[in-house]
């Protein structure tokens, strides 16, 4: 059984910042392609960053320079540093894990606001 619990959300003023962590049971995380999504209300849930075969990266327009993505493979755990955050960053954001064998898993959000 593969479960994802993410953390790290809050409130923070524009041009702070936070990370949020995603610590993921089951033995799959090694070899799992990770991603962070977030939706923002009356929004479609967006792709905002990607990791595959723990190096290969990639971010939304929107993010790039600002959001980093990580992962620890000791602890099971993927990482979202997010700098430089901006009112539009606000949304629920999701973990994501896709196995090799393509099955999809999603963690239960946690929310981010950013004040002006």
């Amino acid at each position: 059984q593969v479960q994802l619990v993410e953390s790290g959300g809050g409130l923070v003023q524009a041009g702070g910042s936070l990370r949020l962590s995603c610590v993921v049971s089951g033995s799959v995380f090694s070899l799992a392609t990770m991603g962070w999504y977030r939706q923002a209300p009356g929004k479609e849930r967006e792709l905002v960053a990607h990791m595959r075969s723990g190096v290969y990266t990639s971010y939304a327009d929107s993010v790039k320079g600002r959001f980093t993505i990580s992962r620890d493979n000791a602890k099971n755990t993927v990482y979202l540093q997010m700098n430089s955050l901006k009112p539009e960053d606000t949304a629920v954001y999701y973990c994501n894990l896709v196995r090799p064998d393509n099955r999809n898993y999603w963690g239960q959000g946690t929310q981010v606001t950013v004040s002006s």
